[in-house]
């Protein structure tokens, strides 16, 4: 798992100093990552609302890429603006989004992209698939049964983010979201991406 901002202005609260809310989402995160068992984590140092589609982030992407061979990669669909009449997507996630496409390729496999990270014995990946989450497109939907709680329970070691009732929202819209993609697959919970088949791999 890669984090590609630093959450430093995840607060609406004017007292709250930034690095230290900073501090408080990398533990977050780790405590997190270690609840799912993920092999690896790591965030970048970019501030929130700061992210942006460059070169230096894009190598961060591909050395990742490069570091975890992964046959899948999942994002952010960087074209999901307006959802209904109620909320835009945060400017970070669209950025996500195509950072990582653009990342994924051309340049994760190309030798000519950062070609600097072969002395840290990185060879150029070529990524079979992308999913992009929080689509408005979707293509593929996943059975996840079974796996909503370990999903809830991951997101609720973000205490920072989910404190005042919010875990407690997220504990009904998942779950209601996952029964409702569920049940287009005849599925108990699914979630939907919108899935991009680039090779073989």
């Amino acid at each position: 798992m890669l984090v590609l901002t630093n959450g430093d202005r995840g607060s609406n609260d004017p007292r709250q100093d930034r690095e230290g809310l900073a501090s408080v989402r990398r533990a977050e995160t780790a405590a997190s990552a270690e609840y799912l068992g993920l092999a690896s984590h790591a965030v970048l140092d970019t501030h929130d609302g700061e992210l942006a589609n460059a070169p230096e982030v894009r190598a961060e992407i591909v050395r990742s890429i490069r570091r975890s061979r992964p046959g899948v990669v999942i994002t952010c669909d960087p074209t999901a603006w307006f959802f209904d009449n109620t909320y835009y997507n945060h400017v970070d996630h669209r950025t996500a989004g195509a950072a990582t496409l653009d990342a994924v390729f051309p340049a994760a496999g190309n030798p000519h992209f950062f070609p600097e990270q072969f002395a840290e014995g990185l060879e150029p990946w070529t990524v079979p698939e992308v999913w992009l989450a929080w689509t408005l497109e979707p293509s593929h939907r996943e059975d996840v049964s079974g796996h909503v709680e370990a999903k809830l329970a991951a997101l609720g070691k973000h205490v920072s983010q989910v404190e005042g009732g919010m875990l407690g929202w997220f504990e009904g819209w998942l779950v209601e979201e996952a029964q409702g993609e569920g049940a287009k697959i005849g599925a108990e919970h699914a979630e939907a991406f919108r899935v991009l088949k680039l090779s073989e791999g």
